[in-house]
């Protein structure tokens, strides 16, 4: 019988009270037609999709997966919801309000490339295809060198990876989120590389803690947040957790992720959390809780080596700075 044992970082945090929230417009999607494959590709390609409509992903409060904990107090859900980084609306990190703009129902996902078969379909109805929601609390860290503590609400992406059916041939899991400037402004910004890249190695994306999350503090994940599903990868730093995805593509040739496309020298694309690696620009030794302004030391994979450290077991030995930039 298999037994599984909790993390070295898995300790007693107390529980988060959440609201329950559903929402469904499922019949609505299906009255208009929306599901059809040109017409799905069109109106979300044109921005048709405006408005102040929420993703109906249902099951909120999730049920807790206790092997997930933390080692610290979670970010209050004021400054977590408020303090963000959405480059689609803006580079600062008070841009919660404009991305009220986006309206997450419906929303189309297609999954492509190298897998059994193409297709499209709204993300409400691909969380339930996958089902099993849950909510994990996990440390995330930004390579500016700040940090919170969270509880998302999602599957795991290996979930995703399995429905999806990749080939043989399939190494690389490729993430593409939204493009439509007239409802996010950053993306008139013709000097970004826009639509928002991001991409992970089969193995990483079928590691356990790896995580598609749809929600936070027990509700429905706010726009500002990547609504209504985004990438949590947590032992690596956040600008990989792309937002808002709209497509995942399975392919044998590495993503080039967005950052890595404006300066490769200073975002790669492994992006792993690393005390002894700085940025180009600044340290990486220590980090800063948002919220309560401590200061403390970064953790090698941000804490989780345990969970992922053989993934990178014998690579880059010529470069280790390559594992993490």
């Amino acid at each position: 019988m298999f037994v599984k044992s909790c993390p070295s970082w898995a300790i007693s945090e107390s529980e988060v009270t959440p609201e329950h929230i559903y929402i469904n417009r499922r019949e609505w999607l299906q009255k208009v037609g929306f599901f059809g494959l040109g017409l799905a590709s069109t109106a979300s390609g044109f921005g048709l999709f405006s408005g102040d409509a929420n993703a109906a992903i249902s099951g909120y409060p999730a049920p807790r997966n206790g092997v997930y904990q933390l080692d610290r107090e979670l970010t209050p859900k004021e400054v977590a919801t408020t303090y963000t980084n959405f480059y689609e609306f803006g580079s600062s990190k008070n841009i919660w309000r404009r991305a009220q703009k986006l309206a997450t129902d419906p929303w189309m996902i297609t999954i492509d490339g190298l897998v059994e078969t193409e297709m499209q379909l709204d993300a409400v109805d691909l969380i339930t295809k996958i089902g099993g929601l849950e909510e994990r609390l996990y440390r995330h860290r930004c390579v500016e060198s700040w940090a919170m503590a969270l509880p998302w609400t999602g599957v795991p992406l290996a979930s995703l990876v399995k429905f999806a059916k990749p080939n043989a041939d399939a190494k690389y899991l490729r993430m593409e989120t939204f493009f439509d400037p007239e409802v996010a402004p950053g993306q008139k910004q013709n000097w970004y590389p826009w639509p928002y890249v991001e991409g992970l190695t089969l193995a990483e994306a079928t590691n356990e803690l790896t995580f598609l999350a749809t929600g936070i503090y027990g509700k429905q994940m706010p726009e500002q947040n990547g609504a209504p599903i985004r990438l949590v990868a947590p032992w690596k730093y956040g600008f990989k957790s792309v937002k808002s995805i709209s497509r995942f593509t399975f392919t044998d040739n590495q993503p080039v992720s967005f950052w890595e496309q404006l300066n490769n020298r200073e975002y790669g694309f492994w992006a792993n959390v690393n005390p002894d690696v700085p940025h180009p620009r600044w340290s990486q030794k220590t980090e800063r809780l948002i919220g309560s302004n401590k200061i403390v030391p970064t953790q090698m994979f941000n804490g989780y080596a345990d969970q992922v450290a053989d993934i990178y077991k014998g690579m880059f030995l010529e470069n280790k700075r390559k594992l993490f930039y």
